[in-house]
């Protein structure tokens, strides 16, 4: 089945699956979809992990949620650029995710990276999602 949003899909099955409070969630593989996964795993949202492949050209991503004392780490997660509404950002415009404690996440040209490492690197680029 063809989605219009495959990154909205994987975030939503995130979220659902953690309401939930379910170990792990399934998502269909991407090399975007993995770049955000890296995100989540480098700033501590999600335990890890790992791609597993189907058959002959077909994968899926097997994401290990995390949770501290019961409750989700990931309290929200949002999609902010759709396919019908891109949201393009230059560093010096991006906003701060409740003022530094959550991140976004972002396509820039160098990759997908959060809006910490994308400061660092001085590089804006397309606003993919926010997570607190």
């Amino acid at each position: 089945m063809a989605l219009s949003d495959p990154l909205g899909d994987m975030l939503t099955r995130i979220r659902n699956g953690q309401r939930a409070r379910k170990s792990s969630v399934a998502t269909p593989a991407s090399t975007l979809r993995a770049g955000v996964l890296d995100v989540l795993v480098r700033e501590g949202y999600i335990r890890g992990y790992e791609k597993i492949d189907i058959r002959t050209g077909v994968s899926e991503l097997r994401v290990e949620l995390k949770y501290h004392e019961g409750e989700p780490v990931i309290r929200e997660i949002a999609r902010v650029s759709t396919p019908g509404r891109r949201v393009y950002s230059k560093i010096k415009d991006l906003p701060k995710v409740y003022n530094g404690l959550g991140i976004s996440i972002l396509s820039t040209p160098r990759g997908v990276m959060s809006d910490h490492e994308a400061r660092q690197a001085n590089v804006g680029g397309e606003v993919l999602c926010r997570v607190f």
